[in-house]
């Protein structure tokens, strides 16, 4: 193919250094585990209850047996849980409150551990571990994971595009989340059936021109902020990280709604949770009551400032 020179210029090609340039760097979250399941042969996993439709929707697709564990109020796993043969764990590390450390106790217990970093995006992998990120949930792009795996997938991969799925974050840069919140579902959907590809140019490209460090220090020191202002009423005890920050209160999907006739969107990041579990259980009470408050780099004092007034605005409500 001959090399274009001259015409329009394009988007520019940026340079900025960037988290996980040596992992694996491939299309959606769903496929850095569909990866996983082709190149080591799993056939068994296990998974917590309190998961995203989407993996055990990527089990579905790749015919991967699922049994589900319990966690506890530090989302950690509760109780003894054991293995079948070949079985393997799925460790999640829910808004980032797993440290390096704990992992490496369940690592060493159970040996064949994935590590779910969806939530920690900045926490470094440990070695000879299979650890997966996913950066739709950090920053402005339509797709795209990075895996860190020994395993080797012995198939020829194509390169992902991403220039047509750009439109609703594009549209919602100089307009509202609300015109364009439909064709960002459209988009969520668009991975549960798509293969296994590499990361686009575009995403790769997009993520070299973050300036990761000013990302990472507007995201502490707004947990920081929360943490400090609304700690004493959170039921959940939490260390610094860089994802939301999970408040959990009482009548916490109340709040949820009242929030949203305010304009501030506060999702319910486990849905599927409804589904498998019943009102009295740990995991339910979870999904329904805790507020993941934003607390990205969009974001400073001020607005945590104002946030934490219609939180409480919202909560004094009767």
């Amino acid at each position: 193919m001959m090399k274009e020179i001259g015409g329009y210029i394009e988007l520019d090609t940026y340079s900025l250094p960037a988290p996980h340039e040596n992992a694996i760097a491939l299309n959606s979250g769903r496929n850095a585990l569909a990866y996983l399941f082709k190149s080591r042969g799993i056939r068994k996993i296990k998974l917590p209850y309190f998961i995203c439709d989407s993996v055990p929707g990527v089990c579905e697709r790749e015919g991967v047996e699922k049994s589900f564990y319990r966690i506890g109020a530090d989302f950690r796993p509760a109780g003894d849980v054991t293995l079948a043969d070949g079985e393997w764990l799925y460790l999640v590390n829910f808004y980032g409150q797993l440290s390096n450390e704990a992992v490496k106790s369940y690592v060493k217990k159970y040996t064949r551990v994935i590590v779910d970093h969806a939530n920690a995006y900045y926490q470094t992998p440990l070695p000879h571990v299979d650890t997966l990120y996913t950066c739709r949930k950090w920053f402005g792009v339509a797709d795209g994971a990075y895996l860190y795996t020994d395993a080797v997938l012995q198939e020829e991969l194509p390169q992902d595009q991403s220039f047509d799925r750009m439109r609703f974050l594009l549209g919602r840069y100089e307009r509202t989340a609300g015109e364009f919140y439909g064709e960002y579902s459209e988009n969520n959907r668009f991975f549960i059936n798509e293969p296994i590809k590499r990361m686009s140019k575009l995403t790769h490209n997009l993520l070299h021109g973050i300036d990761h460090e000013t990302v990472q220090r507007r995201r502490t020191e707004n947990f920081g902020f929360l943490q400090e202002k609304l700690g004493g009423m959170n039921l959940l005890s939490l260390h610094t990280a860089m994802f939301m920050y999970p408040l959990m209160i009482e009548n916490g999907a109340e709040i949820r709604r009242r929030l949203q006739a305010e304009k501030i969107y506060i999702p319910t990041l486990w849905p599927s949770v409804f589904k498998l579990t019943l009102p009295t259980d740990t995991e339910y009470k979870m999904a329904e009551n805790i507020l993941p408050l934003p607390i990205d780099q969009r974001y400073d004092a001020d607005d945590m400032e104002y946030l934490v007034d219609r939180l409480m605005e919202c909560r004094i409500l009767k």
